[in-house]
């Protein structure tokens, strides 16, 4: 009887959205997807005395994700692994919410600390680009947490979790989502105390170029593409774009001072419109730290780190 390709899948449980990617493994080792799933939804909404909370309603609406998800599992056989990172994490409360999420969805969640979620990014990455002797940054801006991996010739030198997000900063400095001069200026400082104060990110190495995953990085190439064609291509994996290019993007967003202004730019996601000022604070002064003058478009991060680690395991 021939044997049937393996099938795993990857749920990445975030603060600002749900993914979920399953995919079909050859006995050669050869990567097939087969599902992409991705569901906004912020988690860690609700605070007393200055905690965290996952509030009932938050968890009635990742429950009812996480149900539609196992369906799709269910009907590829999948076996999944599916992590949470800093809502979760952080959430006084998030026991309840593993243990409840169990019970009604059959899902086992892991919630995993900082330096897991950057290790796993860096995997993404890897399988996404050809890193090969290169001198690399990866910055992978959440809603909670961004991550800083440093790498030469694939090994790992840092890699590093700051409790710095488009979301979380968005609440601190923005909480009605309009831009003020003070505001920004205030957040930038912020972010920078908060990149330079974890003493294991090293700030003078070399770099050839930095890697950039997820919303705020995927924005800036979107709405480089739409100025540049018209229209967006399917695949931007590997795009790049430049510390000038970046300036000149940062600037017409930043001059937008509402969600609903940010919204008229093409590329810029409805659901992302309130958080990118953050998330582009966030990057610029990365750039500006480790003197990052290209960044590439890696379209892996987390979950596709989650499946390679998976198929890693496996063999």
């Amino acid at each position: 009887m021939k044997e049937q390709p393996k099938r795993i899948a990857a749920i990445d449980i975030g603060t600002n959205s749900f993914h979920l990617i399953v995919v079909e493994v050859s006995k050669s080792g050869k990567v097939k997807y087969l599902d992409k799933e991705r569901v906004f939804l912020r988690l860690g909404s609700e605070i007393k005395d200055g905690k965290s909370f996952i509030s009932e309603n938050d968890l009635t609406i990742a429950i009812s994700t996480l149900k539609i998800f196992s369906k799709i599992l269910n009907y590829y056989k999948a076996e999944v692994r599916a992590v949470a990172t800093s809502a979760v994490r952080e959430a006084e409360n998030n026991m309840d919410f593993v243990n409840r999420v169990f019970k009604e969805t059959g899902i086992v969640v892991e919630i995993i600390d900082g330096k897991s979620e950057a290790n796993l990014i860096f995997t993404g990455m890897k399988n996404a680009l050809p890193i090969g002797d290169k001198s690399v940054l990866g910055i992978d801006i959440g809603g909670g947490s961004t991550e800083f991996i440093y790498a030469v010739n694939g090994f790992t030198k840092f890699a590093e979790s700051v409790r710095i997000g488009a979301v979380r900063l968005s609440k601190m400095f923005f909480p009605d989502f309009i831009i003020t001069d003070k505001a920004v200026k205030n957040c930038e400082e912020y972010v920078y105390d908060q990149i330079l104060s974890n003493k294991n990110i090293l700030k003078d190495i070399k770099l050839d170029y930095a890697i950039g995953s997820s919303g705020t990085v995927d924005t800036i190439c979107l709405v480089k593409e739409y100025q540049i064609k018209g229209k967006v291509a399917k695949e931007l994996n590997g795009y790049e774009f430049h510390q000038t290019e970046f300036g000149e993007i940062y600037t017409l967003i930043m001059n937008l001072k509402t969600s609903g202004e940010r919204m008229s730019i093409p590329g810029i996601e409805e659901k992302r419109a309130d958080v990118i000022p953050a998330g582009l604070i966030i990057l610029r002064q990365a750039f500006k730290i480790f003197n990052i003058n290209k960044m590439v478009l890696s379209e892996f991060a987390l979950r596709e780190g989650v499946v390679f680690d998976m198929i890693e395991q496996n063999k």
